[in-house]
C-alpha cells in the first residue's frame, strides 16, 4: 500500500507541476492573430467556412524560432512550405478513402523526418500532421481544392507577415539566440523513430475507420501528440494530461458550442482560446489542452458547426482522444524498449544504403 500511495503521489506531482518560462505576452497575442484575422475577414465577407483553410495555415507562426531576424524568416517561411503540401495531401485524400491512412503514414514520417533531421523544436511534426488529417475530413469538392489550398497559403503568408512585425519588436527586448550547427544526424532517432511514428499514427488512423468512428481527425492527433515523448514517462505522462484535459476540454467545448456562435463572435472566441492556449502550453500541458480541445473541434467543425448536436461531438471527440492516445502509447512503449530496437531497427538499418548513414557512422 505505501508503494501505491507513493505511486500516486508522484503522478499528482507530474499533473499539478508547472513549469517556468519567459515567453513574451505578446507572443500569444500574434499567435491569436494568426489564426483570428483570417476568420474575421471570412466573417466580412459571409465565407467563414472558406476562412477555416487560412486560419489552420496561421499555425505556422507557433514554429517561429528564437534565432535572428534573417534565420527566423527563412526558417518560417520553409515551414509554411511543409503545412502547405501537408494540408494539400490530405485533402486530395479524401476524395480516395482508400488512400486516408498510406497518406497519412506517408506524411508523419516525412514530417517527423525533417523535424527531427533539423532539430525543429515544440509543435515538432504536430501541425503538419493535423493539417492533413484535417484536411482529409473536411468536405470539400474536387473543384474547390486549390481554392481550399489557396486559403491555407495566404493564411501562411499572414502569419508570415505578423511573425515578422512581432519579431521586430521581441529582438528589441531580447537579444537572439545564435542559430545552432546541426548535430549528427542519427540513424535511430531521424528514421527509425520517424518510420515507427508514421506506422503508429497510420495505425490509429486505421482502427479508427475499421471501429467506423465518423470524422476521425483527432484519433491520429492525439496519438502523434502522445508518442513524441522523449522518455517513456514523458509518454506516459503526456497521454494522462491529454486525456484528463481533453475530458475537461470537452466539457468546456460543450458549454462553448450551446453559445449562440455566429460569424462574428466565432473568430473572438477562437482569438481567445489561441491567446490562453499560448500562454499555458509551455507551462502545464494538460490546463493547455482543456483549451486546445474546443479550439481544435471550432477549426475541424466551422465548415459543419451546429449541423451536429453538441453532446454527440463531444463524446465522439473523447472517444478519439482516447484511442488516440492509447495506441501513441502503445507505440512510445515501442520506440523506448530496446528489444523492438533491436528487432525492428536492425533490419530496417540494413536497407538502408551504407552512404546514406555516413554522417552516423562518422560521428
Amino acid at each position: 500500500m505505501p508503494d501505491l500511495r507513493d505511486l500516486l503521489r508522484a503522478e499528482w506531482r507530474y499533473l499539478t507541476t508547472f513549469q517556468q518560462s519567459d515567453r513574451l505576452w505578446q507572443m500569444p497575442l500574434a499567435a491569436a492573430l494568426c489564426t483570428g484575422l483570417p476568420l474575421l475577414i471570412g466573417a466580412w465577407f459571409d465565407r467563414t467556412g472558406a476562412a477555416m483553410a487560412a486560419s489552420l495555415g496561421g499555425l505556422v507562426f507557433l514554429y517561429l524560432p528564437p534565432t535572428p531576424l534573417h534565420h527566423r524568416m527563412v526558417f518560417l517561411m520553409a515551414c509554411a512550405f511543409g503545412l502547405i503540401g501537408a494540408y494539400t495531401l490530405g485533402t486530395l485524400s479524401h476524395f480516395v478513402p482508400g488512400l486516408m491512412v498510406p497518406v497519412l503514414v506517408f506524411t508523419a514520417i516525412v514530417v517527423t523526418m525533417v523535424c527531427r533531421y533539423y532539430r525543429v523544436g515544440p509543435p515538432g511534426s504536430l501541425f503538419f500532421v493535423m493539417a492533413a488529417a484535417i484536411g482529409a475530413y473536411t468536405p470539400t469538392a474536387p473543384a474547390e481544392v486549390p481554392a481550399a489550398v489557396g486559403l491555407a497559403a495566404m493564411g501562411t503568408l499572414l502569419a508570415c507577415l505578423i511573425a515578422f512585425f512581432y519579431s521586430l519588436h521581441a529582438l528589441r527586448v531580447r537579444a537572439a539566440q545564435p542559430v545552432a550547427p546541426l548535430p549528427p544526424a542519427g540513424f535511430d532517432d531521424v528514421v527509425f523513430d520517424s518510420v515507427v511514428i508514421g506506422v503508429f499514427v497510420g495505425l490509429s488512423l486505421l482502427l479508427a475507420q475499421l471501429l467506423q468512428l465518423e470524422k476521425a481527425y483527432w484519433v491520429p492527433v492525439s496519438c502523434l501528440a502522445v508518442i513524441q515523448g522523449a522518455t517513456l514517462r514523458a509518454v506516459w505522462t503526456r497521454q494522462v494530461h491529454r486525456i484528463l484535459g481533453t475530458g475537461l476540454g470537452l466539457l468546456l467545448a460543450w458549454g462553448v458550442l450551446l453559445l449562440p456562435l455566429d460569424r462574428w463572435t466565432l473568430p473572438l472566441v477562437f482569438m481567445l482560446l489561441s491567446f490562453v492556449i499560448e500562454l499555458l502550453v509551455v507551462r502545464h500541458y494538460a490546463l493547455a489542452v482543456v483549451f486546445i480541445t474546443p479550439l481544435t473541434i471550432l477549426l475541424a467543425e466551422i465548415a459543419t458547426l451546429g449541423q451536429t448536436p453538441p453532446g454527440e461531438l463531444v463524446v465522439a471527440r473523447f472517444v478519439d482522444t482516447l484511442l488516440g492516445s492509447v495506441v501513441g502509447f502503445a507505440g512510445g512503449a515501442c520506440l523506448h524498449s530496446p528489444g523492438f530496437r533491436r528487432a525492428v531497427g536492425g533490419p530496417m538499418r540494413r536497407l538502408v544504403p551504407a552512404r546514406m548513414r555516413g554522417r552516423e557512422e562518422g560521428s
